[in-house]
């Protein structure tokens, strides 16, 4: 008797790390959504931002970031990535992110630069597949032809897929 409730005490503590795990962390997450834009002195311009992200564990991912801002017949378009932090709670999704890749001018003017977006957001968790992205701003900072800009902030908000 005494050897049969050793046995079923060490599988009730064996069992209850994995009852205390949390939910299953997703795979990948696609992002879609409207994006404002500001660019340095006074340019606003809206329009699109697309991500998809690969996790690969709980709080690391790396995330390919594509973006189009549009105003007066002049676009940009930006194609970042790096890696994304996400601190995952039941309801909430903080994240901080470092992209890096480039950036497309067009319209009075066209060119290229080098580009850098340092930020983060929250995801609001509608479902296991499903969230709302409340929140995403990003400094942004160009590079090209021997100038940077600096003071550039790009804000979106839209739908996050789980899988």
């Amino acid at each position: 008797m005494r050897t049969l409730t050793i046995v079923a005490l060490s599988i009730l503590a064996l069992t209850i790390p994995v009852a205390a795990q949390e939910e299953r962390v997703p795979q990948g997450e696609l992002f879609g959504g409207y994006q404002f834009t500001h660019l340095s002195p006074s340019l606003n311009a809206g329009g699109w931002k697309t991500a998809a992200t690969g996790n690969l564990n709980r709080w690391l991912g790396v995330t390919a970031d594509f973006s189009g801002s549009y105003k007066g017949g002049g676009y940009m378009y930006t194609y970042m990535f790096g890696p994304t932090f996400s601190a995952r709670m039941k309801r909430l999704t903080p994240f901080a992110h470092a992209l890096f890749g480039g950036a497309t001018f067009g319209g009075g003017g066209s060119g290229g630069a080098f580009s850098m977006a340092l930020g983060g957001g929250l995801d609001v968790n509608a479902s296991r597949h499903l969230a709302v992205r409340l929140v995403q701003a990003d400094w942004l900072m160009f590079y090209a032809d021997g100038g940077t800009a600096k003071k550039n902030v790009l804000a979106s908000t839209g739908l996050v897929f789980r899988f």
